[in-house]
């Protein structure tokens, strides 16, 4: 919603429920022109230059953004995506991350660090009482944990293929430690429309059931082709 939509609405909802009031006498007198006085301020402030300015400004960084783009299928996702920005966009389902997932990975990557493979020795001197999961093995993770990877439910059916661009500004909190259920959440951060195509920024957090604590978060960039 933007400024101008704000104050109509907040103009309107004001009206609304001095209407529902049932006041008489001189409280209602001045109730009304309270509401005279209020109204009157809003109309002046959106009839004001400045915020005329602000619309503009708002519908010339959209041409902006449009600007050179020949296929209709990006303006149209852009748009519709556009007031999801900054707001959570996906929360996944729980999946328990046991020592044979982490034995898998240690074999298939050659990381057999014994905080990870070695239960008995983990249990004795690790500082987190027993093994945990790569912090890689969480990070390949990803897709699986957003559900982005089932052909029948692709997240953006809209586009014909999403590539992979890579992932900023990747973190490891705090370690999963074997058996620990993990799930992911996902808040869009940011959209650049292109001539064929359209980027996306995904903030992918990844938690811990029972806690509060982040075990994972990344950036995750996306390029949708339409």
């Amino acid at each position: 919603m933007d400024v101008i939509e704000f104050l109509k609405e907040k103009e309107r909802s004001l009206k609304t429920r001095i209407t529902a009031l049932d006041l008489k006498g001189s409280s209602s007198e001045h109730l009304r022109q309270l509401t005279y006085f209020i109204s009157h301020s809003l109309n002046n402030t959106l009839n004001n230059a400045w915020v005329s300015r602000i619309k503009l400004f708002s519908e010339q960084e959209d041409e902006q953004a449009f600007q050179g783009l020949m296929n209709p299928k990006v303006i149209s996702f852009y748009r519709n995506w556009q007031d999801r920005l900054d707001k959570e966009v996906f929360v996944g389902e729980w999946m328990t991350v046991d020592q044979a997932r982490i034995d898998s990975f240690a074999g298939v990557t050659g990381d057999q660090q014994w905080i990870h493979t070695d239960p008995a020795r983990a249990r004795e001197e690790s500082p987190f009482g027993d093994t945990i999961a790569h912090g890689f093995l969480v990070l390949s993770l990803l897709p699986y944990l957003t559900d982005t990877v089932d052909p029948d439910k692709p997240p953006y059916p809209e586009a014909r293929m999403v590539v992979n661009l890579g992932l900023d500004q990747v973190r490891f909190p705090h370690p999963v430690k074997c058996g620990s259920r993990i799930r992911a959440r996902t808040t869009l951060k940011s959209m650049k429309p292109g001539k064929r195509s359209l980027d996306m920024v995904n903030r992918i957090q990844v938690e811990v059931e029972g806690s509060k604590r982040i075990v994972c978060v990344a950036d995750a960039v996306l390029r949708l082709y339409f």
